[in-house]
């Protein structure tokens, strides 16, 4: 039986077809063809393999990929990238401007301690015997100081390392009522003048801080080049806010006595350089 049944459907799959192709008006036949069902079987297989793979590819490897769910974006990818590194520049400009702005507000109240050296043991710490060392220039060194030496007396311009003068201009003029003392944590020089006094800014710079304090009233900062600040405390007015770009000499506020450590109208003065204190005395001269 088994066989029987074999031999059937090995039969029926193996039983030639034609297929024809008439002209519906005259009957002439334009085409014919020969065919078993397994040869239709084997022939649709292999077309919906076909298929299939020409869409899998087409899927992968074109834009259309982007519309079917579960696949993203590339331009969407990029995008992304790029906003992760924005974002990680942004956090550090931001750690770095609290950190400007923490020490701006110990500078403004007064919370910077003095740290004292010994300057004997730091001399002796660098001093280095040079009987040790050879210090004679071999043959390579003096002809490359030689070669040096001549461009340089030839050199038609001026090394572009050289930097300009900074001169700095007093704010007020007056008699200093109290000195630069670090031992009494004094950053400042206390210059008495009349009440109402223009107060001008010393160098060319940029207000950082235009703000009223509870203990030094009406203060302002200006960054300047050079890593150079200058604070401006116990003022009765300002004259010009956060932002603006001053020149040297310019009015920047009037002279008072606001804030609860005010004694008297005056001008509290101070210089930091690179996150360092320094006595404006040895820069500016107060005196008319």
């Amino acid at each position: 039986m088994k066989k029987k049944k074999s031999k059937k459907i090995s039969k029926k799959l193996l039983h030639k077809y034609r297929l024809v192709i008439l002209n519906e008006d005259t009957f002439e036949e334009r085409l014919s063809f020969k065919l078993t069902r397994l040869n239709v079987f084997v022939l649709v297989g292999i077309s919906s393999i076909a298929l299939i793979i020409f869409t899998i590819l087409l899927i992968a490897l074109t834009p259309l990929r982007e519309y079917i769910p579960g696949y993203s974006s590339t331009a969407l990818k990029k995008k992304a990238v790029e906003l992760n590194y924005k974002t990680d520049s942004l956090q550090q400009v931001i750690t770095n401007n609290d950190q400007y702005y923490a020490s701006i507000k110990k500078v403004l109240k007064g919370e910077i301690s003095a740290v004292n050296f010994n300057r004997d043991s730091i001399i002796e710490a660098a001093n280095i015997e040079t009987n040790e060392i050879d210090l004679t220039a071999n043959k390579a060194d003096s002809i490359l100081r030689a070669k040096v030496d001549k461009e340089d007396k030839y050199s038609l311009f001026e090394t572009a390392k050289s930097k300009t003068n900074f001169v700095l201009f007093p704010p007020v003029n007056g008699e200093i009522s109290e000195h630069y003392n670090t031992k009494e944590k004094h950053y400042a020089v206390d210059i008495v003048v009349a009440k109402n006094t223009p107060v001008k800014a010393t160098a060319d710079g940029t207000v950082i801080f235009a703000e009223w304090t509870a203990q030094t009233g009406f203060v302002i900062l200006i960054e300047h080049s050079h890593g150079l600040l200058s604070v401006y405390k116990h003022n009765a007015t300002l004259t010009k806010e956060q932002g603006d770009l001053v020149k040297a000499g310019e009015v920047i506020a009037t002279s008072g006595n606001t804030g609860d450590l005010s004694t008297g109208p005056h001008l509290h003065f101070e210089l930091w350089s690179d996150g360092y204190s320094v006595n404006p005395t040895n820069f500016i001269d107060f005196k008319k």
